[in-house]
């Protein structure tokens, strides 16, 4: 693995603290998720991020698709706050059943 560069590690601490804080909220608000998970090329950052909101089963799953975009407002908010700005909020975070290992 190539080794990240000082911009590319405090960008990991933005995108690890944001993670967390979004994690925090989406288990207490949405019933039935597991974890939240991220994949990113830092490189292609903030256009690579991908968040993802791990459930249990589907139903739970489905009980949660209609906060999917009070859910990506969200991400994007706090992003922003961070000073990073997600041009198409609706590609940066999905609600899935799949691990960060599958």
């Amino acid at each position: 693995m190539k080794k990240l560069s000082a911009v590319q590690i405090k960008q990991q601490a933005l995108v690890l603290k944001v993670a967390d804080v979004i994690e925090d909220q989406g288990r207490k608000e949405l019933p039935g998720m597991l974890q939240c998970w991220f994949d990113v090329e830092y490189h292609l950052f903030p256009g690579s991020l991908l968040m993802c909101f791990q459930f249990e089963d589907q139903q739970t799953l489905t009980a949660a698709e209609p906060d999917l975009l009070k859910w990506q407002k969200r991400l994007s908010g706090a992003m922003l706050k961070k000073g990073v700005i997600l041009k198409d909020m609706r590609k940066h975070l999905v609600f899935t059943l799949n691990g960060p290992d599958e």
